[in-house]
């Protein structure tokens, strides 16, 4: 390890000046040795995997090859929409799908929240000012429609834009909240999970419970969906801090740190999406049928997008192409 870790260090230089300026800044001696590097921490990877090194320098030195791959194999330059592009088709999806843990405990966490949150208002209605502020409570009378979608539809830019940055904050705090060895993160979790579930039950005890769930379906489902993956990478970030496991904590927090960065952007992009959907299409006086039904579209989309997308090689085979013949 001690003879090795220069030339690591090297390859991640170069590797950082190509991910940065893209490969043409780079000379042709810069890319004849990147190319040389990659060749080695190969082979570095496979002495390590076959001869049962440390979990940590196994894990650190396919990440290297794989950084390295995209350049040396793929051939590509890539910036701006290619990157963009490629953001979207494969590391962001491959990321929630390796961070499937902390995205389902923050999952498991709202559902929770929301199911004992929606069983003490239906039990007492009178509950729910117990567990949300007071200025967030609509009036009941009517349905979601004619609450709070009950606006001029020649607003729904602004109000669109409107419910997007108020999403994006909250992702924003949820993520953030990692660095408080993820206190906030769980406190963002659970006040969303008291708001779904109390609202639901409010709607629900007047009579309005499945027009509450058609109404917020079209939007709901990427919104809900992309909150659960922010609270996910908060939960990583203090994961990073709380459980380093062998690698020094600042190396654990700035591992976790650009995974969860990868997972952040991602949901901003997903929140964009909802936003725009809840304030052109939820609003509109449609059959219930068709609002549940644009839901489950999204839901399947979402479902094909982190089941699928990205995966054009096994993980393994990926792997195991890398090494040497």
């Amino acid at each position: 390890m001690a003879r090795r870790q220069e030339a690591w260090k090297e390859l991640e230089k170069l590797l950082h000046a190509a991910d940065r300026h893209g490969l043409r800044m780079l000379d042709g001696d810069q890319v004849e040795r990147l190319a040389f590097l990659y060749r080695s921490v190969t082979s570095d990877l496979a002495v390590a995997q076959t001869r049962g090194y440390d979990r940590p320098l196994a894990t650190y030195l396919n990440r290297l090859t794989a950084r390295g791959h995209a350049y040396v194999y793929a051939g590509t330059v890539r910036g701006g929409w290619s990157r963009l592009a490629r953001f979207f088709t494969e590391t962001f999806p491959r990321q929630v799908r390796t961070s499937w843990a902390p995205i389902s405990l923050s999952a498991g966490i709202f559902a929770l929240t929301a199911l004992i949150a929606y069983v003490l208002v239906i039990v007492r209605p009178q509950n729910v000012y117990a567990l949300l502020p007071a200025g967030e409570i609509p009036l009941v009378d009517k349905g979601l429609h004619d609450t709070n979608f009950a606006f001029d539809r020649d607003l729904a830019p602004a109000m669109s834009a409107l419910i997007i940055g108020n999403n994006i904050q909250v992702s924003a705090l949820a993520f953030a909240g990692g660095m408080t060895l993820g206190m906030l993160t769980l406190w963002e979790i659970l006040n969303n999970g008291l708001m779904m579930g109390g609202l639901w039950a409010l709607f629900a005890s007047k009579g309005f419970g499945l027009d509450f769930l058609a109404t917020i379906a079209p939007h709901g489902v990427i919104e809900l969906t992309a909150i659960q993956i922010a609270g996910g990478a908060g939960l990583l970030i203090a994961g990073g801090i709380v459980l380093p496991g062998r690698l020094r904590r600042v190396d654990a927090l700035r591992a976790c740190a650009g995974r969860a960065g990868i997972l952040i952007v991602g949901v901003a992009a997903m929140l964009m999406v909802a936003g725009t959907i809840e304030g052109f299409i939820s609003p509109t006086q449609t059959p219930m049928p068709f609002r549940f039904g644009v839901g489950a579209s999204t839901l399947a989309g979402l479902i094909a997008y982190f089941g699928l997308v990205g995966r054009k090689l096994p993980e393994r085979r990926k792997e195991k192409d890398m090494l040497p013949r």
